[in-house]
């Protein structure tokens, strides 16, 4: 028999986030954005819901705040389109769902739900993915919905100065959850618009279930956010599940050292963690991540900068 305790985790990216780098103003919003975000999932796990509604819950909140890079604010692509991908996992049986470089989806995350609990597959993608909403009735969004003047303005300043492949501000603003519900269950998801700038279709980490997502009520529920291609070779969020199992680490510990890997490897960013015991795990390489958690017992926590 589980007991009642519940708990969540989210972030809205990790990067080069300092205080000198925001203002008060955009400090709020932020702080906001994840205050409301963090309260949806609550809201699910307080009333006895699935750690999978949970996540879910989160990151459509984040999906429509521009504030972020996933749905409403993702940034653009070279030929100047959003592409979105997502995914989410439920750790009770690992059924998993996925869906990268959709250009007419409200919420992709619900798209990757529905992929995984409407289809016989794991993974969609493009046209394909667009088609399949189609026919599970999803309502096809006008792309400029996406769009947001801050993001052009950061392909523009990206197309200028043309130092590097990934974000132009060092800011991964991908989003995501991860829950433990009151059943014992856990579950993870998340979303982002990729890399400002990306081309020939590139897909990072946040969709590819392993790297960027993964959930096993045997050892926890992870979602990551950073360089994309360095969590895709350090199969990052299976391999801190692994850690959890196989060598008997915390959560705090598995990710703790699979951040390491990467940051070796070159890459930076970060990861969120929960527990089948409840417990919950930041660990990132960047000066900050969005991030909050909160449980059954009242925790709250929102926090923005590495000294927070």
């Amino acid at each position: 028999m589980a007991d009642k305790h519940w708990s969540l985790a989210i972030h809205g990216g990790a990067g080069v986030i300092t205080r000198d780098r925001l203002d008060e103003k955009q400090r709020g919003g932020i702080e906001a954005a994840l205050g409301q975000a963090l309260d949806a999932g609550s809201t699910v796990l307080a009333a006895g819901g699935s750690a999978v509604d949970a996540v879910q819950a989160v990151v459509e909140v984040l999906e429509d705040d521009p504030h972020f890079n996933a749905g409403r604010g993702a940034v653009f692509t070279y030929e100047g389109s959003n592409e979105l991908d997502a995914a989410i996992m439920d750790g009770s049986n690992r059924a998993a769902g996925a869906v990268a470089g959709v250009t007419h989806i409200r919420h992709p995350v619900a798209l990757a739900r529905a992929v995984m609990a409407d289809s016989p597959h794991v993974f969609l993608s493009g046209a394909g993915a667009e088609e399949f909403a189609r026919e599970k009735g999803f309502e096809m969004t006008d792309p400029a919905w996406f769009a947001t003047e801050s993001r052009r303005k950061a392909l523009e300043e990206f197309k200028a100065r043309k130092v590097s492949w990934f974000d132009i501000d060092l800011k991964y603003g991908t989003v995501g959850a991860v829950a433990r519900d009151a059943q014992g269950h856990v579950a993870a998801a998340t979303s982002t618009g990729g890399l400002t700038g990306k081309r020939w279709g590139r897909i990072g980490d946040s969709p590819v279930i392993g790297a960027g997502t993964y959930a096993d009520d045997r050892t926890c529920a992870v979602s990551a956010t950073g360089a994309g291609e360095f969590f895709v070779r350090a199969g990052v969020a299976h391999t801190i599940c692994d850690r959890v199992r196989f060598l008997h680490e915390t959560v705090q510990e598995a990710a703790d050292a699979t951040i390491k890997e990467v940051g070796e490897l070159g890459g930076d960013g970060g990861v969120i963690v929960a527990g089948p015991d409840g417990t919950t795990a930041f660990s990132f390489n960047t000066p900050g991540m969005y991030r909050g958690r909160a449980d059954s017992s009242g925790m709250h926590e929102i926090a923005i900068f590495g000294d927070d």
